[in-house]
């Protein structure tokens, strides 16, 4: 044990001992963090390669809501699926599902009365996760043409055409409009109840001019704990901590691997020291020096930026310790894999990028094709970064924070286990 904590110091001394490079290791994710967080403000991107997931609550089924629920089934950018309100309110908290749509008990009629007058219109509530804002424009835009579509379906030739059209005639002769305008318009309105009548099959009709969109939209931004804003700072460091944690995680490899070169190893065993102890000091030395930059990153971005740990602070704390522990091993492995610093640097560098870019630290996780983001569930750093926004802007409990947890632990053993079966005394 005393041969433990002698090289754990040692690393913390040589670490501490060069200026230059504490300070980049805070500075480095502080700055980029900091212009991530203020250019995307969190509203992601535009374009979405994949499907956006959407869920579609009915509160009063009928026959609008039914071909809208079709209609929206049928587009190529949309994944939408009938859910209840409750579980729709669950699953958009939980940032499982960006934007949920809740339609109202006697939408469809209320739509279809509200194209002849502005009075009246049915409100459209869209739940959306603030950090994907984006996502929620779109389906509204896609939305509104649907319904359009829908509902100028049943009110010219559809079902409810003749009864609207009666309705619309009463409320007409009751007006104060000028003579010949109310002509022209009745002689519309009873067009339309004849064409209604008709023993055919009703045909979609596009959108007419001079009808206004009937419905309102009303947002509500989703956040486990309510009255909490979403602030983009949030998941911008914790994605620029994470990247440069794994590059720290490099230099942990590249370390190991020059003392090695410099015949340091055959040093220590000479001690005699054993694998396990020469490579879970080196772990815990990089573990106790990446929870440190977390610290310092995320005090930081508390003071300057407000960003809270609105969630479990035992779950982010977990969060935090588990990567730290997960860096250190895949620095060992580096260390373990690579033959030489040089030609161990190039495949580690890319190797991190490949892995900080799946993860979504560096752009929302969504603009990936549906494919890659089934695969990155399978990248480490990919539930560190759910882990940490969970913990933070969307204030989840720790029962969210134990998957990620444990992802991180069984992804440090895997490293460890590999980095201890492949080290070598000597350069091979």
């Amino acid at each position: 044990m005393n041969a433990f904590l002698a090289l754990v110091r040692k690393d913390l001394r040589i670490f501490f001992g060069d200026p230059r490079a504490v300070i980049m290791a805070f500075a480095a994710p502080i700055l980029i963090g900091s212009f991530f967080g203020y250019v995307f403000g969190g509203l992601g991107k535009s374009e979405d390669r994949g499907k956006v997931k959407v869920l579609l609550v009915d509160e009063g089924p009928g026959p609008i809501t039914r071909h809208l629920l079709e209609s929206l089934q049928k587009e190529p950018t949309l994944d939408v699926s009938a859910s209840d309100l409750s579980q729709a309110r669950e699953q958009v908290k939980k940032g499982r599902v960006p934007v949920a749509v809740v339609l109202p008990a006697e939408f469809g009629e209320q739509a279809a009365q509200a194209l002849f007058g502005g009075a009246n219109k049915p409100q459209v509530r869209v739940l959306y996760d603030p950090s994907h804002k984006m996502e929620a424009g779109m389906v509204q835009g896609i939305l509104t043409g649907q319904v359009m579509q829908a509902v100028t379906r049943e009110a010219f030739g559809g079902s409810m055409s003749q009864q609207l059209a009666s309705s619309a005639l009463k409320n007409l002769e009751q007006s104060g409009m000028e003579p010949g305008e109310k002509k022209s318009l009745s002689d519309l309105l009873s067009s339309v109840e004849r064409y209604g009548a008709r023993p055919q099959k009703s045909q979609t009709i596009g959108g007419s001019g001079g009808l206004s969109v009937p419905f309102e939209i009303q947002e509500e931004a989703l956040t486990a704990k309510s009255g909490i804003p979403y602030n983009a700072y949030a998941h911008s460091f914790g994605g620029m901590a994470i990247q440069f944690m794994l590059f720290m995680g490099i230099d942990v490899g590249l370390g190991m691997l020059l003392l090695r070169q410099r015949g340091i190893w055959r040093r220590f065993r000479a001690a005699p020291l054993s694998k396990v102890v020469l490579l879970g000091s080196r772990a815990v030395s990089a573990m106790l020096v990446g929870i440190l930059i977390l610290t310092v990153v995320f005090s930081f971005a508390r003071l300057v930026f407000g960003v809270q740990i609105s969630g479990s602070l035992l779950g982010f704390v977990g969060i935090c310790a588990s990567f730290s522990l997960m860096t250190a091993a895949y620095g060992l492995l580096i260390a373990a894999l690579g033959k030489t610093p040089e030609a161990a640097r190039g495949l580690a560098t890319l190797a991190t990028l490949l892995m900080v870019m799946l993860s979504g630290a560096w752009v929302p996780s969504f603009v990936f094709p549906s494919w890659m983001q089934t695969v990155t569930k399978i990248i480490p750093a990919r539930w560190a970064m759910d882990g940490l926004d969970a913990m933070t802007w969307r204030g989840l409990g720790f029962q969210e924070a134990l998957l990620p947890i444990g992802v991180l632990l069984v992804s440090t053993v895997v490293f460890g286990a590999l980095a201890v079966w492949r080290f070598r005394w000597e350069a091979e």
